[in-house]
This record gives structure tokens, sequence and C-alpha cells, in this order.
């Protein structure tokens, strides 16, 4: 593990404690949950569920892995409030706000 690693999980742990007052604990917690996850999708397809903007759940097959001759354009800079990933299931980018991540089945 890199050190850049290890400030991106702790960036994203005090975003998390910032945006949902919850205990700092369980912010890291889903910080290093949030980490394995990019990690695994980086490596294949990972399967895992979270929460859509209307409150639904969301189970989802994503990866990060060969997936370059999809992108289009530049996108947004990572603000670490957002995991963005390509949905194999549908054919495109989708992206879900951390603190609404919920599992890795």
């Amino acid at each position: 593990m890199k050190r850049n690693d290890l400030q991106t999980i702790m960036r994203r742990a005090w975003t998390l404690f910032r945006s949902t007052g919850k205990a700092f604990a369980v912010c890291l917690s889903k910080a290093w949950a949030l980490y394995r996850l990019t990690k695994r999708m980086r490596a294949g397809v990972v399967r895992f569920a979270y929460e859509k903007a209307d409150g639904t759940l969301r189970k989802a097959a994503g990866t990060l892995h060969d997936v370059e001759s999809t992108i289009k354009g530049t996108g947004r800079p990572d603000d670490g409030q957002t995991v963005r990933y390509y949905d194999v299931e549908a054919g495109g980018w989708r992206s879900f706000k951390v603190e609404n991540f919920v599992t890795v089945y």
C-alpha cells in the first residue's frame, strides 16, 4: 500500500464524517470498504450494492478493468465524494455517493 492510498482513505473518511455526522470510526470503516471495492474493481468485475438518490437499493456489477476505450472526454476531477465505475450490465459509466455505499457481495 502506498502513502497516497492512505491519504485517499483518510480524505474520504473525513469527507464522510463532515457530510454524515456519524462517528469517525464508522466513517473510517466505510472509507476502507470503498478502498477495497475500487481495488477489486481494478482487477475485475465486482458485485456490490448502494442506495440510489430516490432511496431504492441498486445492485450493480461494476469494473474499472480494461475500460479505457469507453472513456469519452475528460470527466470531472475526483472530489472524494463519489465513486465512478463502469456498469457491465448496463454498458455505461455510473457513479454513486460514498455515503450511500451498502456492501460488496
